[in-house]
């Protein structure tokens, strides 16, 4: 018997150390492939970035969406995106970091022009294109060129390539404006078929933002407002891009009537529609392109012909790699307020009630910070964290610091909220703000429990007791609830009348929910000034009467951990790029992510009175 347990044991003991052996020998290799990873990513990106070659083109390469602020990524999950060869869902583009590189490529001797390949760029408003058009208008002053080249120009793209010297469309290439629209889709009907009970509780009759759970179309009362909004949107796009091309306001062909006769012209053509109109300068293959270069720059021994640095290259070769050290010199302190608006603390690119007040605490704690300017992008969202985000900037005024608001595409509902204090507020002509209301949603499911037989009964000590999405509200609660929300759209209006030096009734015609453009919201008294984030900066500069003076971004840090991951993460994913894996999205996949993305709108919302300031018909598609 003793010999059996004998055997029994020294067969698990075996058996546990093959295993052991085996899990050791396996993360052994897997550090080791990190390892060599690490190596290889370093040297290949040390080669490549080494140095900008004479006569070079800088080659604007852009993907994704211009921000003032990037999302956080977990460092993990971007590499394990960029190992194989995916990128991340959403990339984005900071447009600071590109205007830099616009302007440091207009000193530097060894650039002789720009390359705008602009396939990949997507949107980020109005406002941020105009500051790169500027850098590239700036640009072309030291007499070097600026050449676009694209398969494919949509609104966004052609607004930057209007800029340029030449603009060029590949043959088979096209390119559409289309303007500005806001389409959403409806769930009444569906969410009736699947008996769930949508409660809504607002102040304002332009309040939108709750209309696709409650009709199956645009209210008259919606269509009206943004329609005013997105037409003066749309004469600034006019106005901007026939000025860069220096051609009239009617090529802009904004019926079937006037755009089928030209494509009947042109026999379907796109690319020969583009040229004839005088949208774009000339047809160039990517061989033509090529050639055209080497003329320009001289041939160069590399895959194109000529010599050029991405700007992605280049961005990192004119920033530190170690960040400089802090002067003592006064500063204006930005902190950025930049997505939804959320309780609590949240990660960049996303405003959190606690974590933006926790940035400007630190301006407000900061000797040498003087002045503050609050950059803000954003729709809104939790009434109670804007809250706590704008009581911050009362503190700041209250220690001597002078406080002045930026608008940059968005600054409404509890975007308007959080710069409302501000000494001063500016607006770009393109931002949309005001969207002066609240609402309060909740959805029960009763109903549908009941159509599939299960039914929620108890007891509860009290009428309050037992609140769940299982139960549907009670006439009490809907109207406690309704009082709690016509008491925040009070708390806005007067919040507003007070900053502004208005009367309730005269914010009250003005508000409502409705949404105003940055010129309107000018002569409605809801901004000072229209200007730029430098203009902004200035004007905080004169309020705190600095003359010799520096910017500083108060940012959130990331901790040693996320160092730590960035810092061995980065560099390594294109080892593993070589998979290329390409993901294909059906169209019926978008429909459902167009359907998540909304749902996940109202989700992520944290307030904890349920009671919201948002603008979510700001967006344009």
């Amino acid at each position: 018997m003793s010999e059996k347990k004998s055997w029994t044991k020294s067969f698990f003991i075996g058996s546990w150390n093959v295993i052991n052996f085996t899990r050791k020998f396996v993360l052994n290799i897997i550090f080791f492939i990190i390892l060599i990873a690490v190596l290889v990513g370093i040297s290949n990106s040390g080669v490549e970035k080494a140095i900008v070659p004479n006569s070079s083109a800088l080659v604007l390469n852009l993907s994704g969406n211009l921000v003032i602020e990037k999302q956080y990524v977990d460092p993990a999950e971007k590499f394990a995106a960029e190992a194989f060869g995916q990128g991340t869902d959403n990339p984005e583009i900071l447009v600071r970091d590109l205007v830099k590189v616009i302007n440091n490529a207009k000193e530097d001797k060894r650039i002789k022009a720009i390359v705008l390949q602009l396939d990949g760029l997507g949107g980020g408003g109005l406002d941020k294109m105009r500051l790169v058009a500027e850098a590239l208008t700036d640009f072309k002053e030291s007499g070097k060129p600026i050449y676009a080249m694209g398969d494919y120009y949509g609104q966004n793209q052609y607004y930057l390539a209007a800029h340029a010297d030449n603009v060029y469309l590949n043959p088979m290439g096209a390119m559409i404006i289309e303007g500005y629209g806001r389409y959403r889709m409806y769930y009444k009907e569906g969410l009736e078929k699947l008996r769930a009970s949508v409660h809504v509780f607002k102040v304002g009759k332009f309040k939108s933002a709750v209309e696709p759970y409650l009709r199956d179309d645009m209210s008259p009362e919606a269509r009206l407002a943004n329609e005013a909004w997105m037409n003066e949107l749309w004469s600034q796009y006019k106005s901007d891009v026939t000025s860069a091309r220096k051609m009239e306001l009617s090529n802009f062909d904004e019926k079937m009537e006037q755009l089928i006769p030209k494509f009947e012209s042109v026999n379907g053509d796109f690319a020969q529609y583009a040229l004839q109109n005088g949208w774009i300068d000339g047809l160039r293959s990517r061989n033509d392109f090529r050639e055209e270069m080497v003329t320009l720059l001289g041939e160069a021994d590399n895959k194109m012909g000529y010599n050029t640095v991405k700007y992605e290259n280049y961005l990192s070769l004119i920033t530190p790699k170690i960040p400089l050290p802090e002067s003592n010199k006064q500063k204006v302190a930005i902190v950025i307020a930049k997505g939804t608006i959320l309780d609590g603390t949240q990660k960049p690119g996303t405003i959190g009630g606690d974590s933006t007040a926790q940035l400007l605490r630190e301006a407000r704690l900061d000797d040498n910070v003087k002045a503050v300017v609050l950059q803000v992008d954003s729709g809104g969202g939790s009434a109670f964290a804007s809250e706590v985000i704008r009581k911050e900037i009362d503190l700041i005024k209250a220690a001597g610091k002078p406080v002045v608001a930026s608008m940059a595409t968005y600054a409404a509902s509890g975007g308007y909220w959080i710069s409302a204090s501000a000494d001063e507020i500016f607006a770009e002509p393109s931002t949309i703000t005001g969207s002066i209301g609240i609402f309060g949603m909740m959805t029960t499911f009763e109903r549908t429990l009941e159509y599939v037989g299960v039914r929620t009964d108890g007891v509860g000590t009290t009428e309050l007791a037992g609140m769940s999405p299982t139960r549907g509200l009670s006439p009490g609660i809907k109207q406690i609830i309704q009082m709690n929300i016509e008491r925040g759209y009070e708390r806005f209006i007067n919040l507003v009348a007070t900053e502004r030096s208005m009367t309730a009734e005269s914010v009250d015609e003005i508000a409502q929910g409705r949404v105003w453009i940055g010129t309107q919201a000018l002569e409605l008294g809801l901004v000072d000034k229209l200007g730029s984030l430098d203009d902004a900066v200035k004007s905080a500069a004169a309020l705190a009467e600095l003359e010799d003076y520096e910017t500083k971004y108060i940012v959130r840090t990331l901790s040693d951990k996320e160092l730590f991951w960035q810092n061995f993460l980065q560099g390594t994913a294109n080892v593993f790029s070589g998979l290329d894996i390409e993901p294909k999205t059906s169209a019926f996949q978008e429909i459902l992510s167009k359907v998540d993305a909304d749902l996940k709108q109202f989700s992520q919302l944290n307030d904890p009175l349920a009671t919201y300031a948002m603008c979510i018909e700001c967006q344009v598609d």
